[in-house]
């Protein structure tokens, strides 16, 4: 009597070869990205290099009167920079015993010889407090990130004494202080009355740093990628050259409300209609927005 034997199909053992090419790829597409990473971030601090800042401000002798202006804050579309002011009087109008003035003292700080506002009056028998305000710079933020601003010569004289015995002495403005994502220079001018012999009148220049010049490049490489992938399967879907796909229409969505929230990323954000608006910005928007009927019409015409 015979029996009937089915055939079972042998499947063939995997093949170790093709096992270990398989973990070599992903093992070389991680190392890949990994470097890339690395040198990415390499390039960025060298290219970034080292900021810009004022050095520590130089008080020189104690027979100095000196104003101390201290940088706050930037508002570039304003021209404006936040400021601090802090008196350091002469040891002879000091009161040593009490730090505090023995004369009534009045500071009045200028700008390109234009007096910025109203003294900084200390009452004698006080201690000079450190007072916020605000001064111009000059500049041209439309040139965003480009731009650069200029402030001073920044001056200031002492008006020392009360009522009509008050008389005029000369004061070293010394700046200091830094500003995040700025390059910060300054150069002396005018009269040299006190001891440090190169002049009392301080010029700030503030650039921005090439850190966020490199950043602001990418973020615009990536406003200029999102409309170049956009138009290209857009075209390739009415070319029927690839198949129509519905959840595309929300990648376009995505990417056409990106832009604006990409644009106000950049560091230092510029103004409404600054150049990069009408050179980038408005053709990204255009562009994607061409993508987006290019879509819809490969979508009637596959629609059933």
């Amino acid at each position: 009597m015979s029996h009937y034997h089915p055939c079972v199909p042998v499947q063939d053992p995997p093949k170790p070869d093709a096992d270990v090419r398989g973990r070599l790829a992903s093992i070389g597409t991680v190392l890949i990205v990994v470097v890339i990473y690395a040198g990415a971030l390499v390039g960025y601090h060298y290219i970034a290099g080292p900021a810009k800042t004022l050095s520590p401000p130089d008080l020189g002798e104690s027979s100095d009167t000196i104003v101390q202006v201290t940088l706050q804050a930037i508002h570039p579309v304003d021209n404006q920079v936040d400021v601090k002011v802090m008196v350091y009087p002469a040891d002879e109008h000091m009161n040593t015993d009490l730090n505090v003035v023995n004369t009534d003292i009045a500071v009045r700080l200028f700008q390109d010889e234009i007096n910025l506002g109203g003294d900084l009056e200390t009452a004698k028998g006080q201690l000079p407090a450190e007072i916020a305000t605000t001064i111009s710079a000059t500049g041209d933020p439309d040139k965003w990130p480009f731009d650069r601003y200029t402030i001073g010569a920044l001056g200031a004289d002492v008006l020392v004494g009360t009522g009509d015995d008050r008389r005029f002495e000369p004061a070293r403005v010394e700046v200091t202080g830094n500003l995040n994502s700025w390059d910060i220079t300054s150069t002396r001018s005018g009269p040299a009355t006190q001891s440090l012999g190169d002049g009392d009148y301080q010029t700030v220049t503030l650039s921005r740093s090439r850190g966020p010049l490199a950043f602001d490049l990418g973020l615009c490489l990536v406003l200029f990628t999102l409309p170049a992938l956009a138009l290209f399967v857009s075209i390739e879907m009415l070319r029927g050259r690839k198949n129509f796909l519905p959840p595309f229409g929300t990648w376009y969505a995505a990417s056409l409300f990106a832009v604006i929230p990409i644009r106000n990323f950049m560091p230092g954000a510029p103004p409404p209609g600054a150049w990069i608006d009408q050179i980038l910005v408005l053709w990204v928007l255009v562009a994607l927005t061409a993508a987006m009927v290019l879509y819809f019409v490969a979508w009637f015409r596959r629609s059933d």
